[in-house]
């Protein structure tokens, strides 16, 4: 992520309308990991489109987020074999420990949660991704332990 302002990403479409929607707030996203309601309140006005418009295209699509990402994200599989698997049990433990739901970033910063329909690893169910790294047969407790430490590291980096 970068600084270049909402602006700038405006003036990168020539003649932005409505069919500019969806790769703008790409752009947006890719510049400061969420969409903001100041960024839709911008856009809308650019794009002479109501802000229930923006929201209503950003919401369809999983690919946005409202709430400024955490440091450490955490995606939790519920596809079959991991529900099968107690993914549940294993997201509810993690809700609880961070202290924020899935779609949400923890007050401090730390970790947001999201459930994804399947990572494509069944048969090591249930499944947690890390920052991109892949959690095998996970439970409560080994996700309290992933979660200590990414705490741990960074109490101590400060």
């Amino acid at each position: 992520m970068s600084n270049i302002s909402l602006t700038d990403i405006l003036k990168e479409f020539r003649d932005p309308a409505r069919d500019s929607l969806i790769p703008i707030l790409q752009r947006e996203q890719q510049q400061r990991g969420f969409i903001s309601k100041e960024a839709m309140i911008v856009i809308g006005e650019k794009l002479n489109l109501p802000v229930s418009k923006v929201y209503g295209v950003a919401s369809f699509y999983n690919q946005f987020r409202f709430n400024a990402p955490g440091l450490h994200q955490i995606q939790v599989c519920r596809g079959t074999a991991c529900h099968v698997k107690g993914s549940s049990t294993v997201l509810d433990s993690l809700e609880m420990d961070v202290g924020c739901k899935s779609g949400e970033t923890s007050k401090d910063g730390l970790f947001s949660i999201e459930v994804v329909a399947c990572v494509g690893a069944c048969s090591l169910a249930p499944v947690v991704v890390v920052d991109g790294e892949f959690h095998a047969g996970m439970d409560s407790t080994k996700m309290r332990k992933i979660n200590k430490t990414l705490r741990k590291v960074h109490n101590a980096e400060r």
